[in-house]
C-alpha cells in the first residue's frame, strides 16, 4: 500500500467520528484532498475579516515557479479561505511530483490579493453563489453535481442554507466527508472554517440543509487554462439572485 493510501486512510480514520457513507475515494484526486485537509492546523479562529484576508494572502508563497502553502499563517480564517487553500495545496503537491506545470503568470493568478467577486481565480472561488462549481466548469477542472449519494469524501462542496442563491443567500464553502444516520437523524460530515473555532470537521442535521453542489476535482493540470478576466454571473451575485435552473446551466450540472 502507498504512503499516500497510507495518510489518507489515517485521515478518513481521524476525521469520521461516525459511520459515513461513501467512504471509498470514488475519484482520482479525492485522496489528495482529503490529504491536503490533514495537513491543515486545527482551530485558529472563525473571522471573515481584512485582518483574515491578509493571513490567507500571507499563506500563499511564490517563488519562481514554485508555489508553497503555509496554513499556519492563515488564522483567522474563514470558509472559502480554508477550502481555496487546501485547493492550491493539492496544485502545490502535483507540482512537486511534476505533475502540474505552474508558470509564473498562472501562480500570480493563483494568489488571492483582494480580487472581487467573480474576478480571477479567487474572486470566483470567494465568490457568491457557486462559485467554485462554476471556477471548475469555466477552466474543465472536474464535474460538478448536486447528488448526494454520488458524492465521495474529498469533493469540494456549497452548502446552502437557504433557498438563496446570491445576494440573498445564506451559504458554507466546505469538503465534504460523508454522511450518515445517528438515532435516526440524517446528518452531513464536512471539513472547513467553521464558526466559532476555526478549522475542523463539523457534522450538521441533513434537514438543514437547503441546498447542495459538489465539485470533483478531475483535471488540475486545465488550471493553466485561459479565464476571461471576470465572469459576469459570478458577478452579478453580489447585487442579485439566481434561481437553481440558471445555477444548474452555468455550472454544467445535468437536470
Amino acid at each position: 500500500m502507498s504512503s499516500r493510501m497510507l495518510l489518507f486512510l489515517s485521515a478518513l480514520l481521524l476525521l469520521a467520528k461516525s459511520p459515513l457513507h461513501g467512504a471509498d475515494p470514488g475519484a482520482p484526486y479525492n485522496e489528495l484532498v482529503l490529504e491536503a485537509v490533514a495537513s491543515m492546523p486545527k482551530g485558529g479562529g472563525y473571522a471573515p475579516s481584512s485582518s483574515a484576508n491578509r493571513a490567507l494572502r500571507n499563506a500563499v508563497i511564490t517563488s519562481g515557479d514554485s508555489l508553497r502553502i503555509d496554513p499556519l499563517h492563515a488564522v483567522p480564517s474563514y470558509c472559502s479561505s480554508a477550502t481555496y487553500l487546501v485547493f492550491l495545496k493539492v496544485l502545490s503537491i502535483l507540482q512537486a511530483e511534476h505533475k502540474v506545470a505552474l508558470p509564473p503568470a498562472i501562480l500570480a493568478s493563483l494568489v488571492p490579493a483582494g480580487q472581487p467577486d467573480g474576478t480571477g481565480i479567487w474572486g470566483r472561488w470567494n465568490a457568491n453563489g457557486p462559485g467554485t462549481a462554476r471556477l471548475f466548469h469555466e477552466l474543465g477542472l472536474g464535474g460538478n453535481f448536486t447528488d448526494l449519494s454520488a458524492a465521495r469524501p474529498g469533493d469540494f462542496m456549497k452548502i446552502f442554507w437557504n433557498d438563496g442563491i446570491g445576494a440573498s443567500e445564506h451559504g458554507h464553502s466546505v469538503i465534504y466527508l460523508g454522511h450518515g444516520t445517528v438515532n435516526g437523524t440524517a446528518f452531513v460530515r464536512f471539513w472547513s472554517s467553521n464558526l466559532p473555532g476555526g478549522y475542523g470537521d463539523k457534522s450538521v442535521p441533513l434537514r438543514k440543509i437547503h441546498r447542495m453542489l459538489f465539485s470533483r476535482l478531475e483535471h488540475p493540470s486545465a488550471i493553466s487554462g485561459a479565464l476571461p478576466r471576470t465572469d459576469a454571473y459570478l458577478a452579478s451575485l453580489q447585487r442579485r439572485s439566481s434561481t437553481a435552473g440558471e445555477m444548474a446551466a452555468q455550472c454544467g450540472v445535468a437536470r
